[in-house]
């Protein structure tokens, strides 16, 4: 499961828990499936990818001491289940239109990343500009989509 292994510490109890990080490269991950341009692929990579991906690769000094790890493991599942970048490509194209609309909401309302990962992720913060061109992005995907699911319907 997610325990690997216990340590005492002068009163503390450490649980190190087994971190989002998936060694194998995907065939699945958004980029597979969709064009994604460059720019695009960074700022997801930069802003998204830590919570919503197989790939969380900064885990801060205080991820080793509970209740935290437990918090930010439940986080980070939450997010995934909410939208993967890394399994994006399995998703049936219903599922993609959906995904796409709710990425395009939150990238125009600038609700993610949240504001309590970039208080301590700077790296994160995203410009009016790149709010826009991801949530430009992702209209254009989900329109995409609905016309591939239209035209295989007629």
């Amino acid at each position: 499961m997610y325990y690997l292994w216990y340590s005492y510490c002068s009163k503390c109890l450490y649980l190190i828990l087994k971190k989002n990080y998936v060694d194998a490269d995907t065939v699945v991950d958004i980029t597979d499936k969709y064009e994604v341009p460059m720019n695009i692929q960074m700022d997801l990579y930069v802003a998204c990818y830590d919570c919503h991906s197989n790939y969380t690769e900064d885990y801060p000094w205080y991820y080793n001491i509970q209740p935290v790890s437990w918090w930010m493991n439940s986080h980070i599942k939450q997010a995934k289940q909410a939208l993967n970048f890394s399994e994006f490509a399995r998703y049936p194209p219903d599922t993609a239109v959906k995904k796409f609309e709710a990425l395009h909401l939150v990238m125009k309302e600038q609700t993610m990343p949240l504001k309590s990962y970039l208080w301590l992720h700077e790296e994160a913060k995203m410009t009016d500009k790149q709010y826009q061109q991801l949530a430009d992005w992702a209209k254009e995907m989900q329109q995409k989509v609905e016309q591939e699911i239209d035209s295989t319907q007629n």
